[in-house]
């Protein structure tokens, strides 16, 4: 059995580290909200941009230079390309793209929830992933294991996990 000091080591650390991860947490529940509601604009504004092309482009032509994903030639005719985030002129060879995005703070809040192997901030998702594993681990190295704190603690991580799982499989 693990000494006393042993148990009082593994509260130490987990308090610190758990004032570290608080403002970390505090980000990441704010972006897991906001992206809760991605599909709609709630606190998206729209942004409109100008771009200057060659003159005369098809909508075949026009689309990958844009490198917009999912913008679609909605209507085309002698002057103009109506997309479907805006429109091009042909003789000028200026488009207009207009789309609602969210304002610089948000968008970067969304981006750290988004990140991939290809982006700098996935390591601070990997720490902050690894930092969240050490406090489920410590949670249960703070208490002897004879005590019944420890026997009920062990009992609600137990429903915790359970009900994640039953939402994960009948939620979607």
């Amino acid at each position: 059995m693990a000494s006393p000091k042993f148990h009082m080591a593994f509260r130490k650390y987990h308090r610190w580290l758990g004032f570290f991860l608080t403002g970390i947490m505090g980000v990441y529940a704010l972006s897991g909200i906001l992206l809760i509601f991605r599909p709609t604009d709630i606190l998206k504004y729209e942004q409109t941009e100008t771009r200057q092309f060659e003159a005369n482009l098809s909508g075949a032509d026009l689309l990958p230079l844009l490198k917009i994903r999912g913008s679609k030639v909605t209507d085309e005719n002698a002057d103009i390309i109506v997309l479907n985030v805006g429109q091009y002129d042909k003789d000028s060879g200026e488009a207009t793209i207009t789309k609602k995005d969210y304002p610089l703070v948000l968008s970067k809040m969304v981006k750290l929830h988004k990140a991939t192997n290809n982006s700098p901030l996935f390591w601070l998702n990997i720490s902050f992933g690894l930092g969240l594993l050490f406090f489920v681990i410590s949670a249960f190295l703070m208490f002897i294991p004879k005590l019944p704190m420890y026997k009920n603690g062990l009992k609600i991580a137990g429903i915790g996990a359970v009900v994640t799982i039953l939402t994960v499989v009948f939620g979607s």
